[in-house]
């Protein structure tokens, strides 16, 4: 078993949305402090971390979309473990706006479908956060009746961004498919053949949270 992390590392002054405030990550108890504390030759380091939810590789569950959908707390741990899973290559040097022709004639149901594009290589710079590639909405209405379980992207938003409507979001969390944005590695993965697990925290009254995604391949 081999196991690749396609999540992106989470650290204080990251900015993943545009607009959204970069997390604060320090310590609340110093393992300086901490020897006031504890006897000669014991010291901790306690952080503290402020941040929004919607930060570095992070999965969405309809409460992020739907104020009577799911929040974390209610969604059961196996929704986001070990899912079988496909991936679909579409280069955004090639296109940036993903269409239902490049999901047709693929083994869907009940998969998590991570759509590679290669936009995080621009992961920390300005170019990130503009012109991403995005699913369209035919894209997502095709794959919320093929059954699928999660959909994700290595892009800033599954969803055009320069517009304000997210239909994408809409139609995939309407069914409680769930969405994960900014994972990275996809290079490393082949196209099936593998796992994926994005596993959330039990959090009530949230939406999104960042995870550590991983697949795992049978090697």
């Amino acid at each position: 078993m081999k196991i690749i992390d396609l999540s992106h590392t989470i650290e204080n002054g990251l900015v993943t949305y545009k607009g959204l405030p970069a997390p604060v990550i320090c310590d609340y108890l110093s393992r300086e402090q901490s020897r006031n504390i504890y006897e000669e030759g014991t010291e901790f380091q306690i952080g503290k971390i402020e941040m929004v939810a919607n930060t570095g590789t992070y999965i969405d569950c309809p409460f992020h979309r739907y104020e009577y959908g799911k929040d974390f707390a209610a969604l059961p741990a196996e929704l986001f473990t070990d899912i079988e899973a496909i991936k679909v290559n579409v280069p955004y040097q090639q296109q940036k706006a993903i269409d239902a022709s490049y999901f047709t004639n693929l083994e869907l149901k009940g998969r998590a479908v991570l759509v590679h594009t290669g936009w995080s290589e621009h992961w920390r710079t300005d170019t990130y956060f503009e012109n991403h590639p995005y699913l369209t909405e035919d894209a997502a209405i095709f794959l919320k009746h093929q059954g699928v379980r999660l959909v994700g992207i290595d892009s800033h938003n599954i969803d055009d961004t320069a517009k304000k409507s997210r239909p994408v979001h809409s139609t995939l969390l309407a069914q409680e498919i769930f969405i994960i944005e900014h994972v990275c590695n996809l290079d490393q993965l082949p196209s099936n053949g593998f796992s994926f697990t994005a596993l959330p925290p039990r959090i009530k009254g949230i939406g999104t949270f960042p995870v550590r995604a991983i697949a795992k391949i049978n090697v």
